[in-house]
């Protein structure tokens, strides 16, 4: 079962707040245990809380002692190069999350072409009054499927061990000449369909 999803604004209730620090602190601290055995890596974690005049390190005083000088001993840009503002860490968030709605757009496209395209394969001549920009995605997308079915039948080709030769050549199966005809014919009526806009 998947967790909910966090709500990330600040816990107005004190009992509530109390024991979400708790928590979140222990498996903070168990984390940084887990990482430095299984990778080992050095990690360190200091933690200042409201109600503990001292604050809480892990692993031990002597360890975060190690891991802070180690630290300071880096120059001060290897230091800044892997550490995060929230600014930029927003950044970087906006830009993946553009890339993936920018991915996910195409995707869609894509689908919305092809359905056009099956739309006239099965119903004949629907873009009377289809725009230039479809067209053009059509007649891509036409193009991208010819090559794919060409690739396809190329390597089907050279995998087939006896191959049917009629009149020293090469036959294709009716079902995949019928449906090569279709695409092909799409694609004139596409391009006919271009050159009068």
């Amino acid at each position: 079962m998947a967790r909910k999803k966090v709500d990330l604004t600040y816990i107005t209730n004190d009992s509530k707040r109390k024991t979400t620090l708790r928590k979140r602190k222990n498996g903070l601290i168990k984390k940084i245990g887990e990482i430095s055995i299984l990778c080992e890596v050095e990690a360190c974690a200091i933690i200042y809380t409201p109600d503990d005049p001292q604050p809480e390190v892990c692993p031990s005083n002597m360890g975060v002692q190690n891991v802070l000088s180690r630290f300071r001993r880096v120059s001060e840009f290897e230091q800044n190069k892997k550490m995060l503002s929230q600014e930029s860490f927003l950044s970087q968030r906006i830009i993946k999350a553009q890339a993936q709605m920018k991915k996910l757009s195409n995707a869609t496209r894509k689908k919305e072409i092809t359905l056009l395209m099956l739309q006239y394969l099965n119903a004949g001549n629907i873009f009377d009054n289809a725009n230039m920009i479809d067209l053009n995605d059509i007649s891509r997308l036409i193009d991208k499927n010819l090559g794919e079915i060409e690739r396809k039948k190329n390597l089907s080709r050279v995998q087939e061990m006896t191959p049917n030769v009629e009149n020293g050549r090469i036959t294709m199966t009716q079902e995949n000449q019928a449906i090569m005809n279709n695409v092909q014919g799409l694609k004139t009526n596409v391009d006919a369909m271009q050159k009068q806009n």
